[in-house]
């Protein structure tokens, strides 16, 4: 779904100094030597490791269900929240699985993508049709930071009040995806109109409200109508259980707060994952790294913030088709291969506190 509000794109005198910056950049050419450097050195890489995935990804969602059960059963609150904030980070880094289902080629991690789904996709209301085809169009070279960018906003650019707003609408996703699952899908099957405002605009994970997204072709489709359905029968029975006191108030009541707190880290997350300061300019590889993050070691706190790989995101966008495991071991190959003035050293940031005051301090200073 959306997950931010249409946002004021405007900018002032005041932002005068970002805008140029990111003009600047925009017109960046391609640093081939790092291009080159950064491929030749993690060929080796490629290749998903399955065993990596499923334990991975089986491990979060065990440990993300069970503090989501210890958080529902114990009766002390202070048990209860950290149950709660267990639970939060388990199954954000198991729902993080998502992106890597949209780079990785199926076959190599043979049945990865059904486990996901009925692990964690339908169970979580996000399942893999609503990143796959949404997520590759931020990696298109003539669409990163535009329009047409599902993915991007220049937020930088835009007025303070943007940044509240963003978080608030992620801390109603949970709600928001139930009413998408029970209410508008059922709903879409017998009015037409009402599905193609369902798909286009209602079916991805995309921060930009302007993005419209296209119907699917088969195979797509018919994976889409499954996952749909599926998404959809597990949200009506949810509701169904909860309003017949089957599943306790208190317990559907810790699940929407758990996957609200989940959602707004992410968004946390996306925040400082780029520096959104490109309106619109069609921008090179080397400009979309620049205005990316990495948030490498020694930082320890982005594994729970950023983790499956994504505190290497401007890495992630050099070179899109590493899988997770692997990024770590490339970040240091490169970092140790490059001179200190390589323009890949400037795509890596202390911290989430320094980004968000980054942003924070841009935005304030529009009027």
């Amino acid at each position: 779904m959306e997950t931010v509000a249409t946002l004021d794109r405007r900018t002032t005198a005041t932002a005068g100094a970002v805008a140029a910056r990111a003009a600047a950049r925009a017109r960046i050419d391609d640093d081939k030597a790092m291009l080159k450097a950064a491929a030749d050195l993690t060929r080796d890489l490629n290749t998903p490791n399955p065993a990596i995935y499923w334990a991975d990804m089986l491990a979060s969602a065990a440990i993300g269900y069970g503090a989501l059960l210890a958080a529902i059963l114990t009766p002390s609150v202070g048990w209860a929240v950290v149950a709660g904030v267990v639970a939060a980070l388990a199954l954000y880094r198991a729902e993080s699985f998502i992106h890597e289902l949209t780079h990785i080629k199926h076959s190599a991690v043979p049945g990865f993508r059904l486990g996901w789904n009925l692990i964690v996709g339908i169970p979580l209301l996000t399942p893999s049709f609503m990143y796959e085809g949404v997520h590759n169009l931020h990696h298109a070279r003539t669409r990163y930071g535009t329009v047409e960018d599902p993915e991007y906003l220049p937020l930088a650019l835009m007025k303070w009040w943007t940044l509240p707003v963003f978080i608030l609408v992620a801390a109603l996703a949970p709600v928001a995806l139930l009413v998408r699952y029970a209410a508008l899908t059922p709903l879409s099957v017998v009015f037409p109109p009402l599905r193609r405002v369902v798909v286009a605009r209602y079916s991805g994970l995309q921060i930009n409200p302007s993005f419209r997204r296209r119907p699917p072709d088969r195979p797509a489709r018919t994976l889409w109508h499954r996952l749909e359905a599926a998404a959809s029968v597990y949200a009506i029975a949810l509701i169904a259980l909860t309003a017949t006191g089957i599943i306790p108030l208190k317990a559907f009541l810790i699940f929407l707060a758990v996957t609200s707190a989940l959602a707004v880290t992410n968004q946390v997350r996306t925040l400082v994952a780029h520096l959104w300061e490109n309106e619109g300019e069609v921008m090179t590889v080397t400009a979309q790294y620049l205005d990316s993050v990495n948030v490498p070691p020694p930082a320890l706190l982005p594994m729970l913030w950023a983790p499956v790989g994504l505190r290497y995101h401007a890495l992630h966008h050099l070179l899109p088709g590493l899988p997770y495991h692997a990024l770590g071991v490339a970040h240091r190959r490169i970092t140790a291969a490059l001179d200190a003035d390589s323009v890949y050293h400037k795509g890596n940031y202390k911290g989430l506190p320094f980004l968000a005051a980054r942003l924070a301090k841009s935005t304030i200073s529009r009027r």
